[in-house]
């Protein structure tokens, strides 16, 4: 299926929320399990991508399980995909002291606007049957925010070497930890032109003529690929991403979010959220929430995949026929 376009929001909301109090947990978490079970209709796969991304880094993955009779969708969150901008100083030639100053619209979104779009989406594919929620990497932050917003919309919710805070409350923090002293993720920020305190956005030169940032993007995200095909990645790449994401509230609350299904997949060969950071998020997850432990998958594979390898795909097609 197709990418999906902004939709206003719906008028009637024909799942209405239950009270999120913890005093009512329990008895919700039994009355949700018994509507997954009663609710046999096929699953939609809604995925949701990472920084300066777009839909497009699951089109090869929603195209083949399409191909095989699931239902699935990805998400462009706002300012990215058929929304993303591109600065006219980006452009060949590039004026690379214009880009550090153009005014970028994705100054003005915020994780709220995130939340509001994939929730939008979530509620129109739940008129057709469960709905299983994919992050990555970034898209982690969204992920946990839309579950605590609406967990009674939501069959499971799963992290594809995704932020998943819990302890900490947010993504700037969990770069600080030991955890992720090995992440390679400077040699990507190295492309950055601009300072995004002053611009609002994390604009990154991905079209940069030196060498250094073609090999930090490929030590980082992509190790096992070919020149060749980190070209294409970085072609697909945005070069703008709002800035106030990293700062963002994403701690995943346990009497919302904590009551859905969760898997997480580890991404072996990532540079960029280490393995051991993985494991941090799904160690502290399963000590929020000991009576709902995460559903944990590995797959040898760099930070961005790419998603439509066949183990990746193996796992989301058994979620999606369970």
């Amino acid at each position: 299926m197709a990418d999906v376009a902004p939709t206003a929001p719906l008028t009637a909301d024909p799942y209405p929320p239950v009270q999120q109090t913890k005093e009512r947990t329990s008895m919700t978490t039994n009355h949700e399990a018994e509507a997954r079970d009663a609710d046999r209709r096929p699953p939609t796969l809604v995925f949701i991508h990472g920084t300066n991304s777009s839909s497009a880094w699951a089109s090869g993955l929603t195209g083949e399980l399409t191909l095989r009779g699931h239902r699935c969708v990805a998400v462009d969150l706002p300012g990215h995909g058929r929304e993303a901008f591109y600065p006219r100083s980006y452009q060949a030639p590039q004026d690379l002291e214009a880009l550090a100053t153009e005014p970028s619209p994705l100054s003005k979104i915020t994780i709220d606007d995130y939340v509001e779009r994939v929730v939008n989406v979530v509620r129109r594919a739940r008129r057709h049957g469960p709905v299983i929620l994919v992050g990555m990497s970034q898209g982690g932050v969204t992920l946990s925010r839309v579950g605590n917003a609406i967990p009674h919309l939501l069959e499971r919710v799963v992290y594809v070497a995704a932020y998943c805070c819990v302890d900490l409350p947010n993504v700037a923090a969990y770069l600080e930890t030991q955890e992720n002293r090995d992440s390679l993720l400077p040699q990507v920020t190295a492309a950055m032109v601009a300072d995004p305190a002053v611009l609002g956005v994390s604009r990154l030169n991905w079209r940069s003529a030196d060498p250094a940032v073609f090999q930090g993007v490929k030590n980082a995200l992509a190790a096992d690929f070919t020149d060749e095909e980190v070209s294409r990645l970085l072609n697909m790449l945005e070069p703008d991403e709002t800035a106030g994401i990293p700062l963002a509230e994403a701690r995943g609350e346990a009497h919302t979010w904590g009551r859905i299904p969760r898997t997480y997949v580890r991404l072996t060969l990532d540079r960029l959220i280490p393995p051991a950071l993985q494991d941090r998020f799904i160690k502290e997850a399963d000590r929020l929430t000991p009576d709902n432990p995460t559903d944990v998958r590995s797959v040898a594979a760099p930070h961005v995949g790419p998603f439509d390898r066949p183990e990746l795909m193996e796992i989301f097609a058994e979620l999606a026929s369970r």
